[in-house]
């Protein structure tokens, strides 16, 4: 069980900095890279923006629930 939380920690963790990475910020960010860089002309939020930030939020979910409950496991042991 352990083992399985760690493994589910450590890939949410790495998909969440990912993630946030590819969050457009005041200067654009590293969406500008791959193509994001219409922020100015867009304006308003896209449906990718949307469902990127949707991502964002189940994952950073997903690595809070698998911390607090390895904290937990590891605690009781």
């Amino acid at each position: 069980m352990t083992i399985a939380l760690l493994v589910i920690d450590v890939a949410s963790a790495l998909t969440l900095l990912f993630l946030v990475l590819l969050h457009s910020g005041r200067g654009g960010g590293l969406s500008d890279m791959f193509g994001g860089g219409l922020g100015t002309q867009a304006a308003g939020s896209t449906v990718v923006e949307k469902n990127l930030d949707r991502l964002t939020i189940s994952t950073a979910l997903i690595f809070t629930f698998c911390t607090l409950a390895l904290a937990l496991l590891l605690d009781s042991s």
